[in-house]
């Protein structure tokens, strides 16, 4: 693609949608990032021209500009104390917690919040650097909450849209920033703000009029333009979701179906498999299972080798003490349950602390007898929809966490409490022993449910709506 000096969309995200991998001879090239936002916006970006601003995962300088796989990548520098306190620090210990129901305490610090809004403003200025006049420019996520406001001081002319991945949180828990009013400020710089779960958005909006006095109506608030008129920001749910067709396809590929039986075989083809696959986060319920699991173990509900768990970690935030706690405790705990319940050659635990490709992961969802969907509190999690979507012989069963945002729309899984340990433990037998007809019948309605309502049409819908923002602020009352 050639390159253009300024693009019609432009997209701005933590990270590009690509990292660079050094070969055995010292050469570099870029590989798509694994991660449920480039796998979503992949597909969004598949014959649309544009620019996705980002930081490019090296601390230091950026590389220059490039073109890759049909768009225009713009890095974004940042430095190793950057990372320490921009990302490790105010995203990851400050604002991750408080948006997770702190499940883990959040910190607190006024030098990590002064490199948030340093490498915000740094976001911004790149995104006005690649956007054409009155382009439309979509921001994404926790980590980027004041560049829709810091974007519009700079170019006003411009459409600004801000998608949330993560919950946001109930006011109670939002109140404890003290730097709430700053980021409602931030966020009210865009046109549009979408939102995984309709909560979310009610949240921010009382949010805005709880803890800053902004006047608000239904989905709406009411904010200044930097001219002094008036202007209305809605703030909406659209969840996300995945490209269906594509991994559909992929998971019937005579490749991935000759891999799931070799997955199967290596595992000692036991009667029930179960699968966790997530990143390796405090959230995601993956503590909570495994004593489900070792519960079970000890109380002869069945054994190894008739069934079996994987467990797929995906290295997260390693330099982050809550995550470096976790990774302990998860592996502490897989070692005890492999030493009490495992036999030579047939583990009641195998834990893969590493992430896989597409192909993999697509194979593997086709083992999966009984796919655990845990998490503590998520936003979306993209994985129920990928299991369903890729169990096109309708097999399997779907045991999923009421607090994440698929629950909302995957009514028809093993639904559960996950700080329930008693009824975890009830959910996964109904999800074994349920009868197949039913099971099947369950994940048919879900499979159309996801595709029906796939990643192109979430695109859309944001874009609709941001389209549909007003135009022009109103008039500013006497």
């Amino acid at each position: 693609m050639p390159r253009q000096h300024t693009y019609d969309l432009v997209i701005a995200a933590n990270r590009l949608p690509v990292d660079r991998v050094v070969g055995p001879d010292g050469s570099s090239e870029w590989h798509r990032s694994p991660g449920g936002l480039v796998t979503a916006m992949e597909s969004v970006m598949r014959g649309r021209e544009g620019a996705w601003v980002g930081w490019a995962g090296e601390a230091g300088e950026a590389p220059a500009p490039f073109a890759e796989a049909g768009m225009w990548l713009h890095p974004v520098p940042l430095s190793e104390d950057e990372l320490q306190t921009y990302y490790e620090g105010f995203s990851n210990d400050t604002l991750w917690p408080i948006y997770h129901d702190v499940i883990v305490p959040a910190h607190f610090h006024r030098e990590w919040w002064q490199d948030y809004q340093r490498v915000n403003e740094r976001f911004a200025e790149a995104v006005c650097e690649v956007a054409a006049p009155g382009a439309r420019v979509w921001i994404h996520d926790y980590q980027l909450q004041l560049v829709p406001a810091l974007v519009r001081r700079l170019r006003p002319d411009l459409r600004i849209g801000w998608f949330n991945h993560i919950p946001f949180p109930p006011v109670e828990l939002f109140a404890q920033l003290p730097w709430r009013s700053q980021i409602i400020e931030g966020l009210l710089g865009a046109d549009y703000l979408g939102f995984q779960r309709s909560a979310d958005a009610a949240n921010f909006v009382r949010a805005a009029r709880q803890l800053d006095g902004r006047s608000t109506r239904g989905e709406t608030v009411t904010t200044t333009h930097p001219d002094g008129r008036e202007r209305v920001v809605r703030a909406s749910s659209v969840p996300i979701s995945i490209d269906y067709a594509g991994l559909e396809q992929l998971a019937r590929s005579p490749e991935v179906l000759a891999r799931a039986e070799q997955i199967r075989t290596s595992l000692g083809d036991p009667e029930i498999v179960m699968l966790g696959v997530d990143r390796l986060d405090y959230t995601k319920g993956i503590r909570h299972r495994l004593k489900a699991y070792e519960e079970l173990l000890s109380e002869g509900a069945f054994c190894p080798p008739e069934v079996t768990f994987v467990q797929v970690a995906t290295p997260s935030r390693e330099r982050v003490e809550a995550y470096k706690r976790l990774r302990t405790e998860v592996e502490t705990t897989v070692g005890r349950i492999n030493g009490t319940y495992g036999t030579l050659g047939s583990p009641a635990v195998h834990y893969l602390h590493q992430s896989y490709p597409r192909e993999e992961m697509a194979a593997l969802f086709q083992v999966a007898d009984v796919m655990l969907v845990t998490p503590l509190r998520d936003g979306m999690n993209l994985v129920a929809k990928e299991y369903v979507t890729c169990r096109h012989d309708l097999g399997g069963a779907l045991v999923l966490s009421e607090f994440t945002g698929a629950w909302h729309e995957l009514h028809q899984s093993f639904v559960c409490n996950p700080h329930d340990i008693e009824g975890l433990k009830q959910t996964m037998l109904r999800a074994i022993e349920t009868d197949p007809k039913d099971r099947r019948r369950l994940m048919r309605a879900s499979r159309r449910r996801v595709s029906e309502h796939d990643v192109q049409r979430w695109a859309d819908r944001f874009l609709d709506n941001l389209a549909s923002a007003p135009e022009r602020p109103t008039p500013k009352r006497a």
